[in-house]
């Protein structure tokens, strides 16, 4: 790769500047509203207005973010106008992490390059396609891919790919994680986290006995990958992103300004050398400038991330997660160098005083050309102007964005011509100059695509489906034994060993003899060996009787598609994010047998989404993240052996850990059940027909209990579940939402 993208965050104006003047090339940025750092400062519209023209004078680019998922009436009312003045002023792109919000985008502002967050958790080169296909121009990879992971997108998919290169970590793939909202109320897909993973947990066995002392288990140390540059650019990342919209100036521009040298200093290399190999072998970061890193800021060291590694816990800081204060003689350095001094961009400019015509000056930057005319000079009385007072003049640009490089001035003698008037002069033609420069990056107005909305409020009891899922085989005959059960999800979990296939087939078979229909759950995660994988098992999957697959993202999607056959019967889960009816309708394209509700939606969010063909979660210990690190492994190491973990909090609540050893991925769940049996006659009004009852680490006893209680309250009304429970639970979100 010949060119690369260095793209810097800004939670200020004064940021924003900084790390111009430090070298990025590109600027992402929260406004006032749906962005995924709503504590940032952000920027008012004013400012992101004069940020945009500042970013294109200096020929960089301004991305803002948009990134959060959106609730149908912000959708469908507020971003259309939110954006339209960005869009009009030269907005070059948005990113975004709703899949209705992407198709919106795309139809208000067709010319508008949109960017997938990595909240879209894309792993693989499927998941990339399928971005593309919705209009995606450049995807934001998961953090957790690989070099070679990576290089699989770029070779398959034609579009951008921008990765993560230094920064602060999720402990969670991609930040896809409802810790914060499920404890209390702030969700992090609203931009909202209040970063409980940065907590004490101590962790306890499936007896809940301590295996670990209090430690920051789930906190990663922050991330830096200078010295891998020439992989990250030679695996086909076109932008490096350097995360930290939360961070002060000093540390945003001094990191950028570090990446900046070195990824200059690559491309210096590549060129001397014309092979990448070679300019690789002679790349290296001198060890006073990773101090410089250092010194900025880092929580409990660096690590350089999965590029290399699939987990580890040299990555994770286990004892407190200090940040470092920085270098406060390095951190003047930067506010001297980039924070003090105004980037200026250089162009030529030429005079022209003559009493025979109007006095003409002309200024170029770059391929632009300005030329304005004013006053004709007169014969001099007193003092002639001399080419130095003229000059010295002409050059006072003050706070605009130019500095003349070059000023030729040609001059008759003899000449007067009042100061007000060379000033206005000056004014005139960086004024044009500014406007010619910006005009090109104007816009006309998009056009707001109104939805019509079709939901109706049902009336009457309507003919109920219930779905159980198992993530464990000792609980299926439980379930096939209750004839209100109709479907059964086998979650992959269950099947580990060797004997998988046999395992999968014996179950499929006492399904159907139960009459019911059986359906296969893929990984939450669907990496690059995980898709061989199940390509090599095709034949399998064809015949082994399931009747079809619950796909938990993009990547799955694509996947089946492709792969097996755009035929095969497919249900959405959770994690897909329905959380529009815009959204919802952009997955109909696929054609799914249904699709699962979100898990952050209230009751009055709900009453106004269109619900027909849509599945709702009403028990379950619901699943809060899923990792790449593995706290079986990180505690006491790695045995290949699935288990089950507790994670203890400051408030002693007990988060269950299940490692899948298979996939190679953590799931933590909530300490307490969701269990929404006593709103049936609620649910009949959303019109919700079809329902999913969730069981992880129940034992078979348990199993029948819930699916008894369901039987005795959800559909019959003997009583409340206060009345027949007696346990610790929660309606989750469904009466308090999130914000």
């Amino acid at each position: 790769m010949t060119t690369a993208e260095l793209l810097a965050p800004a939670g200020s104006y004064e940021t924003f500047q900084a790390v111009l003047s430090a070298g990025a090339d590109a600027v992402y940025l929260g406004g006032s509203s749906f962005g995924a750092r709503a504590y940032a400062d952000n920027f008012k519209e004013e400012e992101l207005m004069r940020a945009i023209d500042e970013a294109h004078i200096h020929g960089k680019q301004l991305y803002l973010t948009v990134n959060t998922l959106f609730k149908e009436e912000e959708l469908e009312s507020q971003l259309y106008p939110y954006l339209l003045p960005y869009y009009k002023q030269g907005l070059d792109a948005v990113i975004v992490q709703d899949i209705g919000a992407l198709c919106f985008i795309r139809e208000a502002f067709p010319d508008l390059a949109v960017h997938t967050s990595t909240q879209m958790t894309i792993t693989n080169r499927y998941g990339a396609e399928l971005m593309k296909s919705y209009g995606a121009n450049r995807v934001v990879t998961a953090r957790e891919m690989s070099f070679e992971e990576i290089k699989d997108i770029h070779d398959h998919v034609d579009i951008e790919i921008e990765s993560f290169v230094h920064g602060a970590l999720c402990y969670c793939y991609s930040g896809q994680c409802l810790l914060s909202s499920m404890l209390g109320g702030r969700s992090g897909n609203r931009g909202r986290c209040a970063q409980p993973c940065r907590l004490s947990y101590e962790v306890c066995d499936a007896d809940k006995k301590m295996v670990q002392a209090n430690g920051y288990i789930l906190s990663p140390k922050d991330l830096c990958t200078i010295e891998l540059l020439p992989q990250l650019l030679e695996s086909g990342i076109y932008s490096l992103k350097i995360e930290g919209r939360m961070k002060q100036a000093e540390y945003a521009a001094g990191v950028v300004s570090v990446y900046r040298q070195y990824l200059d200093s690559y491309f210096e290399l590549l060129a001397k050398y014309g092979d990448a190999k070679e300019a690789a072998a002679h790349y290296q970061v001198k060890p006073k400038d990773y101090q410089k890193l250092v010194d900025f800021g880092n929580r409990s060291g660096f690590t350089d991330g999965y590029y290399k590694r699939h987990n580890g816990r040299e990555m994770i800081t286990i004892g407190k997660p200090n940040h470092a204060k920085g270098n406060e003689t390095l951190q003047e350095e930067v506010r001297e160098k980039y924070l003090r001094t105004e980037l200026k961009e250089k162009i030529k400019g030429n005079l022209r005083l003559s009493k025979e015509f109007p006095a003409i000056l002309e200024a170029s930057c770059g391929e632009v050309t300005a030329i304005v005319t004013g006053a004709v000079p007169q014969a001099a009385k007193n003092q002639p102007l001399t080419r130095e007072k003229v000059e010295a003049n002409l050059k006072k640009t003050g706070n605009t964005p130019f500095v003349f490089s070059e000023l030729e001035i040609t001059m008759e003698d003899d000449l007067f011509l009042p100061v007000q008037a060379l000033n206005q002069l000056r004014r005139e033609l960086l004024d044009q100059l500014t406007e010619q420069m910006l005009a090109t990056y104007r816009r006309e107005g998009g056009q707001n695509p109104k939805r019509e909305q079709t939901v109706t409020e049902q009336q009457g009891r309507q003919q109920l489906s219930l779905a159980v899922s198992i993530e464990n085989r000792s609980q299926l005959a439980t379930v096939c034994a209750f004839d209100t059960v109709l479907d059964v999800y086998l979650d992959n979990s269950c099947y580990q060993t060797s004997d998988w296939r046999n395992q999968l087939t014996e179950d499929v078979r006492h399904i159907k003899e139960a009459g019911k229909k059986a359906y296969y759950i893929l990984p939450s995660i669907f990496r690059k060996q995980t898709a061989e994988r199940c390509q090599k098992d095709r034949d399998y999957w064809m015949n082994c009787g399931v009747d079809g697959f619950v796909v938990k993202n993009f990547d799955e999607i694509r996947f089946l598609q492709k792969e097996f056959s755009s035929e095969i019967p497919v249900i959405f889960d959770h994690s897909l994010y329905t959380y529009n009816n815009r959204a919802k309708h952009a997955m109909q394209a696929y054609q799914p047998l249904r699709e699962t509700i979100p898990l952050e939606l209230n009751r009055k969010e709900l009453l106004n989404r269109e619900n027909a063909g849509s599945e709702l979660v009403i028990y379950g210990y619901l699943p809060l993240m899923t990792s790449a690190q593995c706290v079986h492994a990180n505690t006491t190491g790695c045995d290949k052996k699935v288990c089950r973990l507790y994670l203890k909090d400051r408030y002693g609540k007990y988060f269950p850990v299940k490692n899948n050893c298979r996939e190679c991925y953590n799931t933590i769940y909530n300490t307490t059940p969701l269990l929404l049996f006593d709103y049936a006659h609620e649910f009949e009004r959303m019109g919700i027909t079809q329902f999913r009852i969730s069981f992880t680490i129940e034992s078979a006893e348990q199993v029948k209990e819930i699916l008894t209680l369901y039987q005795n309250v959800f559909l019959s009304d003997h009583a409340t579940v206060r009345e027949a429970y007696g346990k610790e639970y929660t309606n989750g979100h469904y009466k308090r939402g999130v914000e």
